[in-house]
């Protein structure tokens, strides 16, 4: 019995010291600079008018997080040209949701989505027109 005990200890205490003492990964090594655009994105050769002024309330309102066009930022905000993003699993009331209530963050760890003020209904619906229109242009429905 006391040998058992003591090779438990024995084993306890070495595995506790090799946790201790081993070396932790490296820092992932990137060129990507903060704030750089993390995914490509591709435009529809044309918008209606509501995609265009959705473009423009994006533009003001959005892209300083989620990049020019929803390409998202390294370090400041997830691209919305995402398949994470397609409409079977945000639909629109998501992302409406997401600019009148702001968004706890769960897909990626850039932190929580605060409420955008000052936008009216038309503005955000011109904003979710805009997005899926580029969703779609880059292959996703």
């Amino acid at each position: 019995m006391r040998v058992t005990l003591a090779l438990i200890i024995t084993a306890v205490v070495a595995l506790g010291a090799a946790w201790l003492l081993w070396p932790a990964p490296p820092e992932p090594v990137t060129d990507t600079p903060p704030g750089a655009p993390i995914v490509t994105v591709s435009l529809p050769s044309s918008f209606t008018n509501q995609e265009q002024m959705g473009q423009t309330a994006f533009a003001a309102n959005c892209a300083a997080c989620h990049g020019e066009n929803g390409s998202g930022r390294t370090e400041m905000g997830p691209p919305l040209v995402h398949k994470i993003y397609e409409p079977s699993h945000h639909a629109d009331i998501s992302f409406e949701r997401a600019v009148e209530y702001g968004v706890q963050s769960h897909h990626w760890t850039f932190g929580n989505m605060a409420a955008v003020e000052g936008l009216t209904k038309a503005d955000i619906s011109g904003i979710i027109a805009y997005v899926r229109a580029v969703q779609r242009a880059n292959g996703i429905n």
